[in-house]
């Protein structure tokens, strides 16, 4: 009996954490300035968006995201763009 030549991702035991069955309405959408050399490489309309389950939780994250880290050079400035998100669905009647 032969084993597979590769694993799916799709099992739970490759997942870096448990999923979770609370809803994450916040978040924070990253995305590169219009004039970062990267865009050539991910495309202008990259992004990526983290979720949260509170506001505060998005806030924290917000702030250690964009913060300046110690090994940023003097005049340096951040290459991303962050934004606030909220996921608003209509409630079920």
């Amino acid at each position: 009996m032969g084993y597979p030549t590769h694993m799916s991702v799709c099992h739970a035991h490759n997942l870096r954490g448990a999923p979770e069955e609370t809803e994450r309405a916040f978040g924070v959408r990253v995305s590169l300035r219009p004039e970062d050399p990267f865009r050539t490489l991910l495309g202008a309309d990259w992004s990526r968006t983290h979720w949260f389950a509170s506001a505060a939780e998005r806030d924290a994250t917000l702030l250690e995201m964009s913060r300046k880290h110690e090994f940023s050079r003097p005049g340096d400035r951040p290459a991303l763009v962050y934004e606030k998100v909220q996921n608003v669905r209509p409630r079920k009647r």
